[in-house]
Order: C-alpha cells, then structure tokens, then sequence
C-alpha cells in the first residue's frame, strides 16, 4: 500500500493526512481517484485565525543598505561605518539610523531581524518571496517549476475567489522598471490562476535632468487594468456582452482544456467581477481620499501605492506587495533605486531615506489609529543587502551573506532583536536566519501552518516554508 509523504495533519474531520492519502483506502470513494482528491484537498480553504489578518509588504528591489538603516555599526572602521549615526529609539537599547526618526516611535511595536542570509546570488528575488533558496541564472525568467510566493499561498488557500483577491502586487509587476518579469512573486507550479492581482502604473518625475540624479518624487498611481468601463456602456450591455462572449468560450473550452486555459478564465472572470463590484476596485479610488491624508504618503509611487494598500487592508485582502522598483532602463534615473553601487549617502539623505520614512509613519499611524494594526502585519524586506566595505565610488555593492528586515504591527513582539551581525555587519555573529525562516514566521503570523504542503505539476507534496522555522522570538 502506498502511502504520500508528510507529517499527521488532522483534518476537520479528525482523520490524518496520512490515513485519508493510502491510496488502497481511495478505493472506497467509488471512482474518486489521487488525482482528484489531490484537486479536493487543494481547494479546501484556509481558516484565518492568527494574528494578523492581513500582511503589507513594502519591498525595497535592489538590496537595501541595512547598515546604514537598521543595524548601525558605529563603532567600525570609516569604510565600514559610513556617513550616518545612530538615533534612540522608543524602546530602550535599540538604535537605527538618524534619517529614519519617524521610524523610531513605532519599535515599540516592531522588531529588527539582523541575520539574514542566502546563498542563492544576487538580484534573486526567489528566496525572499517563497522562502525557497534556488539559484536561478535567469532573472528574468518565469517558470512554472519555481515555488509559489507567500501571497500565492494565501491565494490558494483563500479558495481563488474571483470577486476577492486575497493577493494584490502594486504598482507593477516585479522588475517592470528594468524591462524584464522578475520571478519570486509569483504562483509558480501552483499554477497562474493563483498569481497575484497585478496593477499598471506610469510612473514619471518632473523634468528629469540628464545626469539621472534629481530631487523630486517619482510620481505615479497604480490602477487595476481593464476595470474601467466607457462611460456610456450600462452593466446590463456589459452582462449582454459576457454571455455573447460565455457561449463562443464553449467552443473555446471543448478544444483547449489545458491549465493554461483555465488560469486565463480566471484572470478575465476576475476582471469581470472588478468591473461589476466595488469592494477592492474603490481601495484604488484616491479621489475620495482627503488631500491631506494623500499628502501624508508622500507624492510619491511608492506611498501611494502604500495607501491603497492599507485601504486594501479595510477590503479584507490578504496579502498586499508595494515594491519600490529600480527605474533604470525605463526612465534612466540613478535616484529611484536601493541597488547603490555608487553615491550610496547621497541618494539614501537626499531620498530614499526620508521618502520611506515618512511613508512607513503614515501607514502605521493610519493602521494604529483605526485598530487595523492590531491585525495588520507589515514588513520591510529585500532581496538582499549590500557590502561592509564602502567601494570607491561611495556606494555599496551585492552582499546576501548578512542583511536585516523589520517586522512591525500584528503577532510581533514590540522592542524585539533577533540575531546579531558581526563588527562590520559581514556575517551572522549569533542566531542566523534563512529565508525559510523569515517566510515561516510571516506564514506563523498569519496563522498558516508553516508546514503545511501544496503539490507541484505532477502531485508531489512540498511544504510552503521548504524547512524553515518561525522566528517565536519576535512573536506574541
């Protein structure tokens, strides 16, 4: 008798996962094959009962400096410490940089993760999505056996509801400022019908100066795609025209019954329901927000992006991205960017810096004072972090062997550190932390079992942390 591999989850019912997938005891279901039950299992959908109902993750592309953010070493060599000096912060002993003040009220509700490390290469995005530290030579690649993202599994195991998107990526997809499709977001062998909902953004920045450097925002909204109907078409042309379209995708459907086919019902089902319902589509409505609240995120993309993301929270999604994307290819801007291989100072003080430390306050302060942040996670992550020595350009360049990440609001232990960098902020000094770990406490959060298993293309089991443990440290 063959049994599936995987540790003894009890179903609702009380039978194992072990004793339900025997497959001598399928026999019973009269027909009911692995296959299907697989499908079964799959579709089950998730009871949300951690603390935080929802996640935010404001995700910094490029790799992000973090010693010269949130793990200050003043005490180091000039070519380590650099520019910066440390401020206090509300919780005693924890320090981080002066031009994140804003920052320093909320670590009574946040803790700094100092430890992080992957061996995967730089500018791979895969292991801070999903956990899974895959070496992938081609960055701008998406393949259908990669693993799926934290937000694709909250998608799969929210039931995949058209009308309710439980995963939302703003203001574009993952490397739209380089010209390419990133992997790591994404649904991987869960298949596409569970990637997120993307949104289409066109940033821009008023007179751009040749040289790249420039003071003001990158501005821009993010939009849903295809959810604005002309003016003059009613909904009942609109439903006359789903059912033409309904009756010629019969045929559609009887030729091609690939998975492919039905991820691409899905999308355009999902885009019907955001066209007829106004529960997520009015999130990204900022014309109804007052000014003053908009003015609050900044005139940026990235804190717009941030405040439909908290509206997002209000409309019950799930899992929310807000990336701060790298622009150089297509609006050949130097400034918008955390990949600082050169002017690292300049650009953090003059931008970077401030722009996510007034963003950041906002939406913590708009979560704090309407209760959301009780049941709201939010994280500041990336990809990876950048070198201990200053080269010879002022910059930093690709380091994944030490980097930091701060997790703030629900299920975290306020004035919490975990792990310890080394005197130049190098390597792990104590307490390491993988990507599996750092998903698997995000999942713990959540209330998702870290080890719960999806199955790939072909109905293999893989659990969603890839061995990873939660951080209970950091955690209520």
């Amino acid at each position: 008798m063959l049994t599936m591999l995987g540790s003894q989850r009890q179903f609702c019912d009380g039978k194992t996962r072990r004793e339900t997938l025997k497959v001598g005891a399928l026999s019973v279901l009269g027909g009911f094959g692995l296959p299907q039950f697989l499908q079964a299992d799959q579709q089950r959908e998730h009871v949300w009962n951690g603390k935080a109902k929802s996640v935010i993750c404001l995700y910094l592309l490029g790799g992000a400096p973090w010693q010269d953010m949130y793990d200050m070493k003043p005490d180091a060599p000039s070519e380590v410490r650099g520019e910066f000096k440390p401020i206090a912060t509300n919780s005693p002993g924890i320090e981080i940089c002066e031009h994140l003040p804003l920052h320093a009220k909320w670590m009574d509700r946040s803790a700094i993760v100092r430890s992080i490390n992957h061996r995967a290469g730089c500018h791979n995005c895969i292991p801070s999505y999903t956990g899974w530290e895959v070496p992938e030579t081609n960055l701008g690649a998406l393949k259908e056996t990669h693993p799926p993202s934290m937000g694709s599994v909250c998608e799969y195991l929210s039931g995949g509801r058209a009308d309710s998107p439980a995963y939302v990526y703003m203001p574009c997809y993952l490397g739209w400022g380089q010209s390419i499709r990133r992997p790591g977001p994404t649904a991987g062998f869960l298949g596409s019908k569970y990637d997120p909902l993307y949104t289409e953004c066109a940033p821009y920045v008023d007179n751009p100066p040749e040289d790249g450097y420039h003071p003001q925002p990158l501005r821009g909204t993010p939009q849903i795609p295809h959810t604005r109907p002309d003016q003059e078409i009613t909904l009942d042309r609109l439903n006359g025209r789903r059912s033409l379209l309904e009756q010629l995708d019969v045929e559609r459907r009887r030729i091609d019954q690939s998975a492919r086919e039905g991820s691409w019902s899905r999308q355009r089902e999902r885009a019907w329901s955001l066209i007829t319902s106004s529960k997520v589509r009015d999130a990204f409505d900022l014309d109804k927000v007052d000014p003053q609240v908009r003015q609050r995120y900044t005139p940026t993309l990235f804190g717009q992006s941030a405040l439909i993301a908290r509206r997002l929270v209000e409309a019950g999604v799930r899992f929310i991205n807000v990336t701060w994307d790298c622009y150089w290819e297509r609006l050949k801007l130097q400034l918008h960017c955390w990949d600082t291989h050169s002017q690292n100072f300049k650009l953090l003080k003059g931008y970077n810096l401030p722009y996510l430390d007034a963003v950041y306050n906002a939406l913590m302060q708009d979560l704090s004072d309407s209760g959301l942040l009780d049941e709201t996670l939010v994280v500041v992550m990336s990809d990876f972090g950048r070198t201990p020595k200053i080269n010879a350009n002022a910059g930093r360049d690709h380091w994944t062997f030490c980097y930091s990440m701060l997790f703030s609001g629900a299920g975290i232990q306020g004035g919490t550190v975990y792990g310890a960098s080394d005197a130049q902020a190098a390597y792990p000094a104590s307490n390491p932390v993988s990507t599996a770990d750092i998903c698997s406490t995000i999942y713990q959060a959540l209330g998702i079992d870290h080890e719960t298993l999806v199955y790939d293309k072909v109905g293999r089991p893989m659990s969603i942390s890839h061995g990873g443990s939660p951080i209970r440290e950091i955690l209520t």
